[in-house]
């Protein structure tokens, strides 16, 4: 289970990565939430490009194979949550996620070095 969930932060961390996220964050979940497995949250400059990373977030998934549960605020696209089941990811606009500071929110969550997962 955990190797697959691996599987799916590598898909969307290169998905993000593709469409050029900003300040991608991922946190590892486990023994802090029931929820996820992982939390990634990066930022779009904006709407638009907050809605690119969201679809190709998902077409990259369902391409390897992962289900999307659910995806929420796609048409406004301040804050878009894509719920992968092991993975949630939140893909918001600079102004939101200074605003809801989810990075503090869940400061015991212990951060995943993404050059694991992609390169520069």
């Amino acid at each position: 289970m955990v190797d697959e969930s691996k599987g799916l932060l590598k898909t969307v961390l290169e998905a993000i990565d593709n469409k050029r996220g900003e300040n991608v964050t991922a946190l590892d979940m486990q023994g802090v939430s029931l929820l996820a497995d992982y939390f990634v949250l990066a930022s779009a400059g904006s709407s638009r490009q907050a809605q690119a990373i969201a679809r190709e977030v998902k077409e990259e998934v369902v391409a390897a194979g992962y289900p999307v549960d659910h995806i929420e605020g796609f048409e406004k696209a301040n804050w878009v949550v894509l719920d992968l089941g092991d993975v949630i990811v939140h893909v918001f606009d600079e102004e939101s996620r200074d605003f809801y500071h989810l990075d503090k929110l869940w400061f015991d969550a212990k951060p995943v070095d993404l050059s694991e997962y992609i390169s520069d």
